[in-house]
């Protein structure tokens, strides 16, 4: 596990080239956050943060348990859960605005198109809503 990326990885980096072509600028991976959030806008004082699917438990078809030491996994997707949702709490009690794209909306086979995406996320960046949520097209559907 310890060499699984955490920085810089594949769905990070298609949003970040989509948010720069759409103009919008910001910092990577503020350590002074809780969280480290992977994206920091201090200009609406907000932060985003690009999950894993697999890794922080989506729910969507990339986050599967495996079959061995099941429980173990169980154990840590949930603890990977409680962190995300602990970090979340404290940035907006801080008076931070949180927005998380998972994975599935820019890879695979519910994603979505990267300009699609930035301009959702440009929406929100511009509007007033303190938390927002961006998932795969499969799994939008689900929710709703």
């Amino acid at each position: 596990m310890a060499s699984v990326g955490q920085k810089d990885t594949g769905a990070e980096l298609l949003l970040r080239k989509a948010l720069h072509k759409n103009g919008l600028r910001f910092r990577l991976h503020d350590r002074s956050l809780p969280g480290s959030p992977d994206l920091v806008f201090s200009k609406y004082r907000a932060v985003i943060f690009i999950h894993g699917c697999y890794w922080h438990s989506h729910g969507c078809y990339r986050s599967t348990v495996p079959k061995t030491r099941s429980e173990f996994w169980v154990e840590k997707f949930n603890a990977n859960r409680a962190r995300d949702d602990r970090n979340t709490r404290l940035l907006l009690d801080d008076g931070w605005r949180v927005f998380t794209v998972w994975e599935c909306a820019l890879k695979g086979k519910s994603a979505k198109l990267s300009t699609a995406v930035s301009e959702t996320v440009r929406k929100w960046l511009e509007s007033r809503r303190k938390y927002g949520e961006l998932a795969g097209a499969s799994v939008a559907a689900k929710r709703q």
